[in-house]
């Protein structure tokens, strides 16, 4: 089950057409399980807003920028704030 909608993706990106409604659904797939992975487990039941946020961040983020590599001088992977957001619900192993 996604968190985040392709509606929600669509109104984060401002689109106002269905022509990529697939493409977006597998960002959100994409964003979700890497954030699953940066946590370390499962999302929290309910789902923090910030969790979302990330979700959303990222999943906008690659949709932008579909290919690997600097962009505008832009190396990165995942945008700036992700982390940041993530960070306070990262299950730490000592």
């Amino acid at each position: 089950m996604a968190l985040v909608s392709v509606s929600e993706l669509k109104s984060q990106l401002n689109l106002d057409h269905d022509l990529d409604d697939a493409l977006l659904a597998q960002k959100i797939d994409a964003a979700e399980g890497y954030c699953l992975s940066y946590l370390g487990g499962a999302f929290p039941d309910p789902v923090p807003v910030p969790l979302l946020q990330a979700v959303l961040m990222l999943a906008a983020f690659w949709y932008e920028r579909r290919e690997a590599g600097a962009l505008n001088g832009n190396p990165y992977i995942v945008p700036f704030g992700v982390h940041d957001l993530l960070q306070a619900y990262r299950a730490w192993v000592v």
